[in-house]
């Protein structure tokens, strides 16, 4: 630096222009004073070096970014002042715009600006190391750094905090990241983003501080998040959630105004990670306050159309009552609808409480606005891309230009969800219309599928391996008709069925269809643990049925139907000489063989109120039929039958039913013989799995068992009665009866995803009312005198044989008959090469004898006396079709009665 001598004068002008220059903008005054100021400080100020100017300036290192590029981030331009301070802030400016690494000026001395940068890297690749709970691609949807950007350090810190809150969301409060750079050639680089996620932070622990009326785990029970404990492994509720701590919050606010503490409020909620950061302990401070009851509840209506009094008497909240602010919700609800009933769809309802602190009573008022009657406007149907509009608006309770009913739309709802065609949970939503009277309604549905094609192999425990092919289209042509084929075979039945059905006869609400069927089944019994085929039953008919409304509720159906049913047993097991043997079949199986045709006319009334007829949870169903056979044909009977359902929803996503039904069938055509039921045997009625849960197939009611004799160790004989060691025959009955209670219980959203629906229940009924079978022999006894002990002896019966349709006896020649020894013939005296041939000899033969093995036949089961059981059981929408398993214990039956604890049904509808 190069110091200047100048005069005392110049020394003072200088200060004073320099003063002047920097406070030209202030006021006159203050501008003086300075001045004056500056003048007399003069002497001792000496100039450090005159006033520097940027003479050029250029950019060095840039390699992507042009230099014209890098310059206009900085104010410094050529023929400008500078100084230190400006200088500084052309670096920061630059660093500030994320291009550069590093950024130095050189030339300041001379006034030749060189500003030598480094740019930062370009990202070649961002990849993410140590995820597992996460995937890639759902973080590098949150991450902004990408290749071909720009890399800069706040950008990774950015991205940093990003994916620890993707972890915090999941609950991982432990998960670190580690952001590392690999250099690249070219000045590009890689991002690593090294994740150590960390377990699963836990609730280990929920403290409530200030509740005296209930306890802790009572209002633990109330919350949405539970404490990880062995009991609740398998539950995702135990994670901590930042969200369900509000709402931990609000659901104890809503138990505490539900038990009458309409004070209560919680002062804190306090989330603490433990020193590990592993788990959290939650803790709550309460204050519960005075338990409350209703006072005086009214309503105050500015409607003229609403019985105030009437109103408020009707409304669930009753003065005396503990507070309950379900029971007010409810009550607003129930005003609502009422409102509805009478037209008015945009009713505004507003509770006014009142509290007496010190008679601890809560009064409430319910004001009814002002509101206009409403007209349904519009009916808009949005999403059917299938089914036609008019299937949807024929279910629809109101036509455009009617009175709004809010009835008669819920009643709209629930018949179109009964449809089955669209989503679940349909709802016909209002809106407003054009004016303040008129009202939209406006149905949004999802089409699913309706069509069916089911090709299945199962497994059942009533009818082992079978095999099942059907298609079935629920909403042909987008009409609502159905259409249904299906083929089913398995080791004792096997059907072909055709059905149509029109619900909507040209567009009138007469329901027309019909149904072709041939149906092969064979009936069985149990030997020693093991089916086996008693009759067979070849059923070959068709049905057709209409029905029509009556009223909303109440429909009215008729059908008839025609079946032949050719019914014979197996001749090589229960045939003797071409006739069926009883000692073989039973009396009561040889009475029921032969070929019939049967002609039957009938009619169901049905009152259906059923929210859903797929998946009801609330309404009742009862339906009464009757048939009757002999318009033609050779089968006369009046067949009656009552059914009833109704089912509650209980809330919160409990479904309660219960259900009944009772049939009995009449014959028409007089008694076939003593012992033998005017009614046959494959027109009776059959109980057990699946209907009665916890007996197995036909396992309850009139039943025949067959029982044989055996020697026990003393030499004497005993009657063998273990339960899979005798034959077992049941013989249907006329009546029956049978009841269920059940309850649904609702399972998590990923259950129920999985569509399992488990639920407990209760069964009851009875099957009887047959007659009395003839025993099938009667065997003869021998008294031990000494013992007293009876004996069953063999039933001795002749041998015959038909020849020429005459019943001949048959003989035997004696053993030691030297031309044909021991030989059966037709001839009492002599020998025939044939039955019924010519005699030649002189042999003297004997009677042949056939000898029975004694055995006891119990007639069991006929009795209306109610048989129970009780169990859990489960259905899935599984992969493989459609699975029920129950398990059910007998906790009253009759001796007789075949009780199953265990079953299961797969490939079959239930």
């Amino acid at each position: 630096m190069t110091a200047t001598k100048v005069s005392k004068f110049g020394v003072r002008a200088v200060a004073v222009l320099l003063a002047g220059t920097m406070l030209s903008t202030l006021p006159g005054v203050a501008l003086a004073q300075t001045q004056t100021r500056v003048v007399a400080d003069a002497p001792t100020t000496v100039p450090d070096a005159p006033v520097k100017v940027i003479k050029s300036l250029r950019v060095d290192g840039s390699q992507r970014i042009e230099s014209d590029t890098v310059l206009s981030y900085t104010k410094l331009r050529i023929g400008q002042a500078f100084n230190n301070e400006s200088l500084d802030q052309a670096i920061k400016d630059l660093l500030n715009s994320d291009l550069f690494a590093d950024v130095t000026i050189n030339g300041a001395q001379s006034g030749e600006i060189v500003l030598k940068v480094r740019e930062n890297p370009i990202i070649n690749r961002v990849l993410l190391e140590g995820n597992k709970r996460l995937k890639s691609d759902k973080i590098q949807k949150e991450i902004k750094l990408a290749p071909r950007q720009i890399f800069t350090r706040s950008a990774v810190r950015a991205d940093v905090a990003r994916i620890i809150e993707l972890y915090r969301r999941q609950g991982r409060f432990a998960a670190s990241i580690s952001p590392k750079m690999v250099a690249l050639d070219q000045n590009r680089v890689d991002i690593v983003f090294e994740i150590s996620e960390g377990p699963k932070s836990k609730v280990r622990q929920i403290n409530i501080i200030g509740n005296e009326v209930f306890s802790d785990g009572k209002l633990r029970g109330e919350m949405a998040t539970k404490q990880a404990r062995l009991t609740t492994f398998l539950s995702s509720n135990t994670s901590y959630d930042q969200d369900r701590l509000a709402y931990d919050q609000q659901k104890l606010r809503q138990f505490y105004l539900t038990e009458g503490y309409v004070e209560f409020k919680v002062t804190s909620a306090v989330a603490e990670l433990t020193p590990d950061r592993k788990d959290f302990i939650i803790t709550y401070v309460v204050q519960e306050g005075k338990r409350y009851k209703f006072g005086d509840v009214t309503v105050d209506s500015d409607i003229r159309d609403f019985d105030n009094k009437k109103l408020a008497g009707s409304l669930v909240a009753k003065k005396g009552q503990w507070y309950n602010a379900k029971k007010v919700e409810d009550s607003v609800d129930a005003i609502n609808q009422t409102a509805g009933l009478f037209g008015y769809a945009f009713t505004e309802v507003n509770p006014e409480f009142t509290p007496d602190r010190e008679a601890l009573t809560m009064t409430i008022n319910f004001h009814i606005s002002e509101a206009k009657r409403t007209y349904v406007e519009r009916i808009d149907i949005n999403g059917n891309t299938v089914t036609q509009d008019q299937v949807v608006r024929r279910e629809l309770r109101l036509a455009e230009g009617d009175a709004f009913n809010s009835f008669l739309v819920k009643r709209s709802q629930d018949r179109i969800n009964s449809l089955g065609f669209f989503q679940e949970k349909l709802e016909v939503t209002q809106k407003a219309g054009s004016a303040p009277d008129r009202v939209v309604l406006e149905t949004n549905v999802e089409e699913r599928s309706t069509g069916e094609l089911n090709l299945s192999a199962g497994f059942s425990s009533l009818e082992r391996f079978i095999l099942q092919a059907s298609i079935k289209q629920r909403n042909f042509r987008g009409k609502g008709q159905e259409l249904r084929a299906s083929v089913s075979y398995s080791q004792f039945s096997k059907s072909v069925e055709l059905g149509f059905t029109e619900p909507y006869l040209f567009g009138k609400t007469i329901a027309i269809g019909g149904d072709v069927f041939r149906r092969d089944f064979n009936s069985f019994n149990f030997n020693n643990n093991e089916r086996q085929t008693t009759f067979t039953q070849l059923s070959t008919g068709f049905q057709i049925r209409a029905g029509i409304p009556i009223t909303e509720f109440l429909s009215l159906s008729g059908r008839y139907g025609f079946t032949y049913d050719q019914v014979g047993l197996d001749e090589t097991q229960f045939f003797t000489n071409g006739i069926c043997d009883p000692v073989k079949a039973g009396r009561f199986l040889c009475d029921s063989i032969g070929n019939r045709a049967t002609s039957s006319i009938g009619y169901s009334l049905v009152y259906d109120s059923l929210n859903s007829r797929l998946r009801p949870s609330a309404g009742n169903r009862v339906i009464f039929s009757q048939d009757v056979a002999g318009l033609g044909g050779d089968v006369r009977y009046i067949r009656s039958r009552v059914d009833a359902d109704k089912y509650w929803n209980v809330g919160s996503g409990f479904i309660f039913s219960v259900g009944f039904e009772a049939a009995y069938i009449h014959p028409l055509e007089g008694g076939r013989g003593p012992g033998i039921d005017a009614v046959r045997i494959n027109d009776r009625y059959y109980l057990g799995e699946p209907q009665f849960r916890g007996f197995d197939i036909r396992g309850v009611g009139p039943r025949v068992q067959r029982l044989s004799f055996g020697i026990d160790a003393d030499g004497n004989q005993t009657l063998i009665d273990g339960r899979n060691q005798f034959i077992d025959d049941p013989l249907g009955g006329r009546a029956y009866y049978l009841g269920r209670a059940e309850l649904e219980i609702p399972l998590g959203a990923g259950v129920r995803e999985l569509g399992l629906r488990p639920s407990i229940f209760m069964d009851f009924g009875a099957l009887f009312g047959v007659t009395r079978p003839l025993p099938t022999a009667v065997f003869p006894t021998s008294t031990d005198p000494v013992t007293g002990r009876v004996t069953v002896l063999p039933l001795i019966t002749p041998v015959t044989v038909l020849v020429n349709n005459v019943t001949t006896q048959v003989f035997q020649t004696p053993i030691d008959d030297p031309t044909n020894p021991g030989l059966l013939t037709t001839c009492n005296i002599g020998f025939s090469t044939t039955l019924g041939g010519s005699c030649d000899g002189t042999s003297v033969n004997t009677v042949a004898t056939n000898s029975t093995a004694p055995f006891l036949e119990r007639f069991l089961g006929n009795s209306a006396s109610p048989r129970l059981t009780v169990g859990i059981g489960v259905n899935w929408n599984s992969p493989f079709g459609p699975l029920r398993i129950n398990v059910a214990r007998a906790l009253l039956k009759q001796r007789g009665d075949d009780d199953k604890l265990i079953t299961f049904n797969v490939g079959t509808s239930f």
